[in-house]
């Protein structure tokens, strides 16, 4: 009898050991990463403001700043701003935490924004650009083609109004920022089509015939 029952005693305790083990591989007791690991997040959080503008968080990243008396950790938030009409903006910006990042990331996009030039719901003309180590082909898309982008670029192209175009990335660079800086300076390259030229420069010459009268 008592060397059966310290046979089971001996068992349940190998059986224990290894219920321990696998905790500690899973991250149950202490195993696994820790809460203090740089984290990324990405484009999922949407603010919608009265003045018709909408905003994306596309990226939320934790910087550290070494300094004399140790190390500083903010977080750096990338917003995406746009109006669905042709006006986009980006914002970058630094904070303790993640709101103040957020807000003050939103607020420099409303500062920063540009109008884009657009036909028929897409773009006028093919056009390329490069930013840092990121390059990018935007190309025009026929009615119901869709975006065919994803990442930054289908976040850009969807804040500023464009529903029909195609993306490429030439460059194999995984930075965020610059694929959406890159994506933003060939929309900035991009020239008005003629049908709107003409239009403008017909109302011109409407206005100059009747201040002559």
């Amino acid at each position: 009898m008592a060397e059966q029952t310290s046979t089971t005693q001996n068992t349940q305790r190998r059986g224990a050991g290894n219920q321990r083990g696998n905790h500690s591989q899973r991250g149950g007791f202490g195993g696994g990463r820790g809460r203090g690991g740089d984290r990324r997040r990405q484009g999922g959080r949407r603010k919608e403001s009265n003045d018709g503008f909408d905003s994306q968080l596309l990226d939320l990243t934790r910087v550290a700043r070494v300094a004399k008396g140790g190390r500083t950790f903010r977080f750096r938030a990338t917003m995406i701003t746009g109006d669905g009409k042709g006006k986009v903006g980006i914002g970058v910006a630094k904070s303790l935490d993640v709101a103040s990042a957020i807000e003050k990331a939103t607020k420099r996009a409303k500062k920063d924004l540009i109008e884009v030039f657009m036909h028929n719901e897409t773009i006028p003309h093919e056009v390329q650009a490069k930013f840092g180590a990121s390059k990018v082909i935007l190309r025009p898309q026929a009615q119901g083609r869709g975006l065919v982008a994803g990442g930054a670029v289908r976040v850009i192209c969807e804040k500023a109004g464009i529903k029909n175009i195609s993306a490429k990335f030439i460059s194999r660079s995984g930075n965020k920022l610059n694929n959406a800086k890159a994506t933003l300076k060939a929309l900035q390259m991009l020239k008005k089509p003629l049908e709107t030229k003409k239009k403008e420069e017909k109302k011109i010459i409407v206005k100059d015939t009747k201040n002559k009268e």
